[in-house]
C-alpha cells in the first residue's frame, strides 16, 4: 500500500508540474505527460514498472475514452461515415499491413510474424491524436475529420484482428515461438484453446457485450436512476465500464474495444448524456496517467543496446505509413495543410499495438525478441507524435489558409436581395424573406448546403460570395439589399468592404460574431449589424422577467428599451474602439463602457418607476465586458439614421 501511494504521489506531482510547463511553452499536454513519464521513470528511477498495478489503472483512461467515443457514434452516424470509414480507413489499414508484410518477408521473417507486425503497426494512437486535435481545435477541419474516420476504423478493425490472429498460431509457428522463449500467455486458458476456439470465444464475447448493452443495461440504469442520487449513478457508470472491460480481459480481448462496442450500442439510449457527464472527469485524469506510464515504461536498456537500429526502425515505419497516408489523402481530396495534418497526425503506431503485441506473444505467434522490439518502436513513435504536430504547426503557418477551389455555378438569376451564405442562420433569413413574397439570389460555396436547399424547393447557386465576378453575376450592381451571413469573420469583413466600395447606396445587413467584429464591420460601412445569439438572449431574459411577476407588456417594453439603449451605446463605443488593442488596455473604452452601463441601468430602473412598480433589486456594477464571445445587441449605424 505504501509503495502504491508513493508511486501515485510521484505520478500526480509529475503531471501537475510538467503539463502546465509544456502547455505554456506551446508543446501541448501530451508531450508534457510523456516527458514527465520519461523523467520519473527511466531517467530518475522514481517509479517502478515491474508491478504494473498503477499502469493497469492508468490504461483505463483509454478504456473510458473509447467508451465515450462510442456513445457519440450512433449506428446511423457510422453508416453515414461508411465511405471514409471503409474507403479511407480500411485502405489505410490494409495497405500499411501489406507494405510492412513485404518488408518483413524481405528481412527473412516468417510470414506469420511479418503479417502480425504489419497489423500491429498499421494502427495509430487514438488517445494521443484525439487529445492533441481537441487541444489545437483541429477536429472540425477537413484533415481532422478524416483523421477521426481513420482512427475510428482502426479501433473497429481491432475486433476482427483479435479474432484473426489466433488462426496464425499454426503448429510450426508455435514451435518456433516456444523455441525462442515466447511462451508468455496473455490469457492463460484462452491461449490453450486451438485457433478456431479462440476466434469463437472472441465473437461470443463481442455478441454478449452487444446483447447486454441492448437488453440489460437500459432497465438497470432506470432502476438506479429512480434513486435520484448522483453518486449512485456515477458508481453505476463506472461499474458498467469496469464490468465490460473485465469480461473482455477474461477472454483475452482488448477492454477498450469492448467498451467502445458498448458505447455504440448505448448511443441511442435516453441516458447517454448522463453517462458521459459521469465518466468524463475520470477519463481525463486516467488518460493523462496513461500517457505518463507510456513514457515511464520505455525500455531504455534495449534502446541503448541498439539505438540506431530502433530509431531507424521507428522512423522508417512512420515514413512508410506517411507515404501511404499521403497517397490516400490526395485520392480522397485532401490538400495543403489538411493533407499535412492527416499525414503527420497518423504516422505513429498506437496503444492498441501494445494490446495486439501482448496478445500475439501469448498466442505464440511472435518471438519474445520481436515483441520487445515492436513495443519499443510503438513507444518511440508515440513519443515523436507531439513533435510531428509541432512540425505541422510550422507548415500550417507557412501554407496559410488555402480553401479548396469550388466550381461555381453559372448564375442566371438576379433579384433585389442577395443573401451571401446559407448556413443555419442564413436559411432562416431566406425562408422568412421568400415566404413573405420577396425574391432572393442565394450564394454559398458549400455544394452540400446548396443541394440541401434545392431539395426543399429553394433556389441557390454554388460559389464564393466574396468573389467580385460572382457578385457581379448575382446582380450586385442593381440589388437593393445585401445580407451577409457567411461563417468566416474575415470573409464577412472582406465582402462588406468590397460591396460598400462599389455600391455606396447599397443597404448592407451583416451578422457579426462578437463585439470586436461589430466594430470592424461598422468601420467597413455596414448599415445593420446583428450579433448572433442576441435576439434569442433577449427573449430568454423577457421570459425570465415574466416569470418573476412582470406582465407580458411590461417585459416586452423593457426588452425594447434595452435593445434601443444597447444599440446606441454600442455605436458610442465603436467611436473609441482601437483596432488591434484589447479593450481592457484601452482606458478611454473602459471608462466609456462603465459610464454607458450606469446610464443603461438607470434607464431601466426609471422605466420601472414610471410604471408604478417597485424597482427590481439590481446587482453591483458589473465590470465592462471584454470577452470575445459575449452576446450583444444589434448595431444599426445606418447613414439615414446617424
Amino acid at each position: 500500500m505504501d509503495a502504491i501511494l508513493f508511486q501515485t504521489t510521484i505520478y500526480l506531482m509529475a503531471m501537475v508540474i510538467a503539463v502546465p510547463l509544456a502547455t505554456r511553452l506551446g508543446l501541448g499536454s501530451v508531450l508534457g505527460y510523456l516527458a514527465a513519464g520519461i523523467l520519473i521513470g527511466p531517467v530518475l528511477g522514481l517509479v517502478s514498472t515491474e508491478s504494473g498495478g498503477l499502469q493497469e489503472v492508468a490504461s483505463f483512461g483509454v478504456v473510458m475514452m473509447l467508451f465515450l467515443i462510442g456513445l457519440e457514434l450512433e449506428p446511423s452516424a457510422l453508416w453515414n461515415m461508411r465511405h471514409r470509414l471503409v474507403g479511407l480507413g480500411g485502405l489505410q489499414v490494409v495497405l500499411t499491413t501489406l507494405l510492412i508484410l513485404l518488408v518483413g518477408l524481405a528481412l527473412h521473417q516468417p510470414w506469420e510474424v511479418a503479417l502480425t507486425a504489419g497489423l500491429v503497426l498499421s494502427l495509430s494512437s487514438t488517445a494521443i491524436v484525439l487529445q492533441t486535435l481537441n487541444e489545437k481545435r483541429l477536429m472540425q477541419t477537413a484533415g481532422g475529420r478524416s483523421i477521426f474516420a481513420v482512427l475510428l476504423m482502426q479501433d473497429i478493425a481491432v475486433i476482427p484482428i483479435l479474432a484473426f490472429l489466433p488462426l496464425l498460431a499454426l503448429p510450426g509457428a508455435r514451435a518456433l515461438s516456444e523455441g525462442q522463449g515466447g511462451g508468455h500467455h496473455a490469457a492463460g486458458w484462452l491461449a490453450d484453446l486451438p485457433g478456431w476456439g479462440v476466434t469463437l470465444a472472441t465473437l461470443a464475447a463481442v455478441a454478449l457485450v452487444i446483447l447486454a448493452g441492448q437488453f440489460l443495461v437500459r432497465p438497470a440504469y432506470r432502476f438506479v436512476h429512480a434513486a435520484r442520487m448522483r453518486e449512485v449513478q456515477t458508481a453505476f457508470a463506472l461499474c458498467l465500464v469496469v464490468t465490460i472491460a473485465t469480461l473482455m480481459q477474461m477472454v483475452g480481448l482488448s477492454p477498450a474495444l469492448g467498451t467502445f462496442l458498448a458505447g455504440v450500442v448505448l448511443a441511442n439510449s435516453e441516458f447517454r448524456h448522463e453517462l458521459e457527464s459521469d465518466i468524463a472527469p475520470f477519463k481525463g485524469l486516467l488518460l493523462g496517467l496513461f500517457f505518463i506510464t507510456v513514457g515511464s515504461g520505455m525500455d531504455v536498456g534495449l534502446l541503448m543496446s541498439r539505438p540506431l537500429q530502433i530509431v531507424l526502425l521507428a522512423l522508417t515505419m512512420m515514413l512508410a505509413k506517411g507515404l501511404i497516408l499521403g497517397i490516400l489523402g490526395r485520392l480522397f481530396g485532401l490538400r495543403g495543410r489538411n493533407l499535412w495534418l492527416f499525414l503527420l497526425g497518423l504516422a505513429q503506431a498506437g496503444e492498441f499495438g501494445f494490446v495486439l503485441t501482448s496478445f500475439a506473444l501469448g498466442q505464440r505467434i511472435l518471438p519474445a525478441s520481436i515483441a520487445q522490439t515492436l513495443t519499443l518502436t510503438i513507444t518511440l513513435s508515440m513519443l515523436l507524435t507531439p513533435l510531428f504536430f509541432l512540425i505541422y504547426d510550422r507548415l500550417a503557418s507557412r501554407l496559410g489558409e488555402r480553401p479548396a477551389a469550388v466550381p461555381a455555378d453559372k448564375i442566371d438569376d438576379q433579384q433585389p436581395i442577395i443573401i451571401a451564405g446559407v448556413g443555419r442562420f442564413g436559411q432562416v433569413v431566406n425562408r422568412m424573406v421568400t415566404m413573405s413574397g420577396f425574391r432572393t439570389t442565394v450564394l454559398d460555396q458549400d455544394l452540400r448546403t446548396i443541394e440541401l436547399l434545392r431539395q426543399f424547393g429553394f433556389k441557390g447557386f454554388v460559389g464564393d460570395p466574396t468573389r467580385p465576378d460572382l457578385l457581379e453575376a448575382a446582380g450586385i450592381a442593381t440589388a437593393r439589399v445585401l445580407i451577409v451571413c457567411v461563417d468566416g469573420r474575415d470573409s464577412a469583413l472582406t465582402l462588406v468592404t468590397y460591396a460598400r466600395r462599389i455600391r455606396p447606396d447599397l443597404h448592407i445587413i451583416v451578422r457579426a460574431r462578437d463585439r470586436e467584429h461589430v466594430f470592424q464591420l461598422y468601420r467597413a460601412g455596414a448599415d445593420d449589424i446583428v450579433r448572433e445569439y442576441f435576439d434569442s438572449g433577449l427573449r430568454v431574459a423577457r421570459y425570465a422577467m415574466e416569470n418573476m411577476g412582470l406582465s407580458e407588456f411590461e417585459a416586452s417594453e423593457l426588452q425594447k428599451l434595452f435593445f434601443q439603449l444597447d444599440r446606441a451605446a454600442l455605436r458610442d463605443l465603436a467611436e473609441v474602439w482601437k483596432p488591434g488593442v484589447p479593450t481592457e488596455n484601452n482606458p478611454e473604452y473602459v471608462s466609456r463602457a462603465k459610464e454607458l452601463n450606469r446610464e443603461l441601468e438607470a434607464a431601466l430602473v426609471a422605466r420601472f418607476a414610471s410604471s408604478g412598480d417597485a424597482a427590481p433589486e439590481v446587482r453591483p456594477e458589473v465590470p465592462p465586458e471584454t470577452s470575445a464571445e459575449e452576446p450583444a445587441a444589434r448595431l444599426s449605424p445606418s447613414r439615414s439614421r446617424r
